[in-house]
């Protein structure tokens, strides 16, 4: 294997930070810290794919600069559920094998997704309770309950010989969070009081003034907006967001309705949730148990608040669902924010439904949604409680980063560094600061197989997105030359009503250039295949400015 990335600033006395993944990005984290010659990582998550890599959906970090040093690599430590921390461990685990720690509720989560991949009964997972402790030589870390917008988010205090590091993970300050415990506020304070090193933490809502807002200020607007209304209701959201499917469930209730699960990832999340405790009492129908009703008479808890093309609320909206059908009169609610980069999917999806008649209910018209991440009110209390010498701020893109680093300043936190994936900080001993990179690459899960993300199958998939395919099949004779006019067909491009004369003159301009070919050249299949390959190249260049994928098949015909 190729080194993935030298590190020639690591001290063995020392405490070093390396994020490999969400450090510039929201998404796809993965954060390591070195101590002593021990690594300890902290989430591996996953983001989703955009429309610059087809027929891929999920993004994981590469870590392959870990992966060489697996036999110094503890353990991956989870600080909660969500999939961009701990999406990636059933894909990635393979390549590390050690040991997992997680809270209840991400160990279920896990659960489901490790069983997917058969590698439950691998994989060494171990559940740690709420405000629990585990000692992993040189690193001590103790839980910290906080609270997110998924059950048991923990902060962890990471103790060492060389200071304390207080890693967030995502939070809020709920004063009402509905579903688990709520932040221990105690806790932080004893850590702050205690003494704290450096806070590596959540900057997603760096930009935002204010407070993110509590959960149980959306259930009351839920219910009364689910109460108001007579025909068929759906409300999609995030199938992390138990408080919220709670809040669903409870105001269908209340108005005499049955909230109906439509979608599989809601359904793991609830079997999550009861396998840990939560949703005691609380009744969900499957999409099964739900068929016989009208739709007046249930709350459907839908999938897809991102516009995903193959999620239930996209299948809804393209009347493609087996199960349930909405029209005119009937309203959707998305529960949830628009993730940057996902702005034109879900308007496209708010276009289909509005089209056939369905209200639409956004954040933007009613208050249904809030962050769970802090805004900069939450951020000052966390710097206040905490006092740390040193700020690294995670979990963002540059311009979070950038205004969580100088908030933090403002705050008087004496180094606020800005850093990004690759890296390698080294926290103390001595002055804060970057002392090394390591590569941070992204990988893809391609159907079955993690490929790298410039894979050389997926930039012919871009390719022939933006550009087509151009088929073209030559018979010659013994000594290469044309025997008929060669056969030209396109998909993407030259497929279209009257281009017959363009196939013409691409088929002409093959036959040209193979004919042309020396005696010896023209024996070699490889020579036909490419002199056809450029004829068809420079012809297109030429009539439609395309670069299109070329398959050329040659036929040689004896005699």
């Amino acid at each position: 294997m190729p080194d993935a990335g030298a590190a020639p600033a690591l001290q063995r006395e020392a405490l070093h930070f390396l994020p490999l993944g969400g450090a510039g990005e929201i998404g796809m984290n993965l954060n390591l810290y070195a101590c002593r010659g021990k690594w300890l990582m902290v989430d591996l998550g996953i983001t989703f794919a955009g429309d610059t890599l087809p027929g891929i959906d999920v993004i994981m970090p590469d870590p392959a600069f870990i992966e060489e040093r697996r036999d110094d690599l503890l353990a991956i430590v989870l600080t909660h559920a969500h999939e961009d921390h701990l999406g990636a461990v059933a894909y990635l685990w393979p390549r590390l094998r050690c040991p997992v720690y997680a809270t209840p509720f991400a160990a279920a989560v896990l659960r489901e997704k490790l069983r997917d991949e058969k590698l439950l009964a691998e994989v060494p997972l171990t559940e740690v309770a709420l405000s629990g402790r585990l000692d992993l030589d040189p690193f001590a870390l103790t839980f910290i309950s906080l609270t997110h917008s998924i059950p048991e988010p923990n902060a962890l205090l990471i103790e060492t010989p060389f200071g304390r590091v207080m890693h967030t993970g995502d939070w809020k300050i709920d004063p009402d969070p509905l579903v688990g415990a709520p932040l221990d506020e105690a806790a932080c304070r004893q850590a702050g009081e205690a003494g704290v090193l450096a806070l590596v933490g959540d900057s997603t809502n760096a930009t935002v003034e204010g407070e993110s807002g509590s959960e149980g200020a959306v259930r009351e607007r839920l219910a009364a907006l689910i109460a108001e209304r007579e025909k068929g209701i759906a409300v999609t959201l995030f199938a992390s967001n138990v408080a919220r499917l709670e809040s669903v469930a409870l105001a269908a209730q209340a108005a005499g309705r049955e909230p109906v699960l439509v979608g599989r990832s809601l359904q793991r999340y609830v079997r999550a949730a009861r396998a840990s405790g939560y949703l005691e009492g609380v009744r969900l129908l499957t999409e099964d148990e739900g068929a016989p009703l009208h739709k007046s008479q249930v709350v459907y808890l839908c999938t897809g608040c991102q516009g995903e093309p193959r999620a239930a609320m996209a299948r809804i909206a393209g009347d493609a669902h087996p199960r349930v059908s909405l029209g005119d009169g009937d309203t959707v609610i998305f529960s949830s924010k628009i993730i940057p980069g996902n702005e034109r999917t879900i308007g496209s999806l708010h276009n289909r439904l509005l089209r056939q008649g369905v209200e639409v209910i956004t954040e933007k018209d009613e208050h249904v949604h809030v962050s769970g991440h802090p805004c900069r009110d939450e951020l000052r209390r966390m710097y206040q409680w905490i006092r740390p010498q040193i700020a690294v701020p995670v979990h963002g893109e540059t311009r979070h980063m950038r205004a969580h680093g100088e908030l933090a300043g403002a705050l008087q936190v004496p180094q606020p560094l800005l850093v990004e994936n690759g890296d390698l900080v080294r926290l103390a001993p001595g002055e804060a600061g970057v002392v090394g990179r390591a590569t941070a690459g992204r990988l893809a899960l391609d159907g079955g197989q993690i490929v790298a993300t410039d894979h050389v199958s997926i930039g012919a998939r871009r390719k022939l997105m933006h550009n087509g395919a151009v088929f073209v099949s030559v018979v010659v004779d013994r000594g290469g030359h044309t025997l008929v006019s060669p056969q030209v067909s396109g998909r993407g491009i030259l497929d279209g009503e009257g281009e017959e004369e363009a196939r013409d003159t691409v088929a002409a301009a093959v036959a040209d250039a193979v004919d042309a070919l020396p005696r010896k050249q023209a024996r070699d299949e490889a020579a036909l295949e490419e002199a056809a390959r450029r004829a068809v190249r420079r012809a297109l260049k030429e009539s439609h400015g395309k670069r299109p994928v070329i398959d050329v098949q040659v036929a040689r015909v004896p005699g």
